[in-house]
């Protein structure tokens, strides 16, 4: 996407857990650049999610994502920041849900809502992020990890399977200018000419986004055989319990205007045998409470579950609540 150009979701395994290491790429996909965040076993960044409320939310055509809309931002000069505030400042020109650099990932806007960064028929689709321009061989390694697992996870946490769009247009994994080409209302080509400037200037040869799906691809299987909470589900969870992908949160909220329609619960209701639920009258609540947020469970079906604690103190008694119990645009 060519322009000028709370919570903390801390998904922290890194390539050498999910054993990215032993990577392997035939010859028609060898990548210096893959070789070389594989050799020097690099990892990825924390997913901070510090979603705005600004942002729109509107239905995807089939009410959940269908992939992962790939763009950079085309700004040699800018910096995650900057482009972050752009965006919140001019939303109703193009959004996109997350920003990713060498060292940072960060979610504004919710995946659970389309964006709207590539023309009408992805956006209908697809979540979005965007990659800032860096600007040195070790930036660019890290923040193309940093792409790859934020794919890969987006794919896991909505029951996706990798599938490179360049080919036919039906894929899940897209990068802008395959959707000019296959889907129109855009005529973007990124990350095309970014990908190969910095495998040229950096690594001795273009970096090309086929060899970016090979390692999207490697991540995505590596997050489904290492059984991570961030999405995939262990073979220990009973197909009679509702599946939860859980991510760690720092937070605050406040009590919304039904929260007593709902109940307090010692974990998500109806995720595993010993649930059990509390009310309200043991924690005195009212409208407006403030509460603190450490972790969030989504459901298969695409609901959030929040644990709360009415104190700041860490150590404070914690409950999970339905998303609908909080007011979490603050």
């Amino acid at each position: 996407m060519k322009k000028q150009t709370i919570l903390t979701a801390v998904c922290s395994l890194s390539f050498a857990a999910l054993g990215l290491f032993s990577l392997n790429t035939t010859p028609a996909h060898a990548s210096s650049v893959n070789d070389y965040i594989a050799s020097n076993n690099i990892g990825h960044s924390s997913i901070t999610s510090s979603i705005w409320s600004g942002f729109p939310k509107n239905k995807y055509r089939n009410n959940k994502p269908e992939g992962v809309v790939v763009h950079e931002t085309a700004n040699p000069n800018s910096t995650i920041y900057n482009e972050i505030a752009y965006m919140k400042r001019n939303y109703s020109a193009a959004f996109v849900h997350t920003f990713v650099d060498a060292s940072r990932i960060i979610n504004i806007a919710n995946t659970n809502y389309l964006a709207w960064g590539a023309g009408y028929p992805a956006n209908a689709r697809y979540v979005q992020f965007e990659q800032v321009r860096v600007h040195s061989k070790s930036a660019f390694a890290h923040e193309i990890a940093n792409a790859a697992y934020y794919t890969a996870y987006i794919l896991n946490q909505y029951g996706l399977t990798p599938n490179d769009a360049a080919y036919d247009g039906k894929g899940t994994v897209w990068s802008h200018g395959a959707v000019s080409k296959y889907l129109g209302g855009t005529n973007h080509t990124d990350p095309t000419s970014y990908y190969a400037s910095m495998g040229k200037t950096y690594f001795g040869a273009s970096y090309t986004f086929a060899q970016f799906y090979q390692l999207v691809k490697t991540t995505y299987n590596n997050l489904q055989s290492s059984g991570s909470a961030h999405g995939a589900i262990t073979s220990s969870v009973k197909k009679s319990y509702d599946q939860v992908s859980y991510a760690s949160a720092d937070s605050q909220a406040l009590l919304g205007d039904n929260y007593d329609s709902y109940r307090l619960y010692n974990h998500v209701k109806n995720s595993r045998a010993n649930v059990k639920k509390y009310s309200w009258s043991s924690v005195k609540p009212k409208v407006g409470k403030k509460v603190y947020i450490d972790n969030i469970g989504t459901k298969d079906n695409g609901h959030d579950w929040y644990r709360i604690r009415f104190s700041s103190d860490a150590g404070a008694t914690k409950y999970w609540v339905y998303e609908k119990a909080l007011n979490l645009e603050q």
